[in-house]
């Protein structure tokens, strides 16, 4: 009989999802990550929910601010996934690393990043080593189609800046 935890990682690391990164600011400190587990959740009222891995700098700082970014990484910008998600706010300043500006409420935008949204964090979720910040958009940017990063094109070129547990 086979494990059914084992059995499951399996199945759910051969799904092919978009990846975001996350950005926040509490105006004195930035931070960002490449996420994985993301999701609308509601049409009406519009609902996102951004799950932060509780090993990053970014879920510290999640915890203190009310608002988060989340940008949709265009595939020509693949480098940007590479450096939130290789990266560790613990050694770089990954901002210093790309442009940006600051966005409504204070949240970090990054200008190679032109699809993205902005929200309010409505509620956090304990969702085992992630929390789920629950998301009310309060401003958006959509630049058209455009082919973005996926899942399996950077699961085996990107080390974690931290490690999975």
């Amino acid at each position: 009989m086979t494990d059914p935890a084992s059995t499951f990682l399996t199945l759910a690391g051969s799904l092919d999802y978009p990846l975001f990164i996350v950005t926040a600011s509490d105006g004195a400190r930035r931070e960002g990550c490449m996420i994985g587990f993301a999701t609308q959740c509601s049409f009406d009222p519009p609902r996102f929910l951004a799950c932060l891995s509780r090993e990053n700098r970014t879920y510290r700082l999640a915890l203190r601010v009310d608002a988060l970014a989340v940008h949709l990484v265009p595939r020509s910008q693949a480098a940007l996934a590479k450096l939130f998600g290789g990266e560790t706010g613990d050694e770089v300043d990954k901002f210093e690393r790309c442009a940006w500006h600051e966005g409504p409420r204070g949240v970090p935008l990054l200008d190679d990043c032109p699809s993205w949204f902005a929200g309010e964090i409505l509620a956090r979720h304990d969702l085992g080593d992630h929390v789920g910040c629950w998301l009310e958009p309060f401003a958006a940017e959509f630049a058209g189609d455009q082919e973005v990063v996926y899942f399996q094109a950077v699961k085996d070129a990107i080390e974690p800046g931290h490690p999975v547990t």
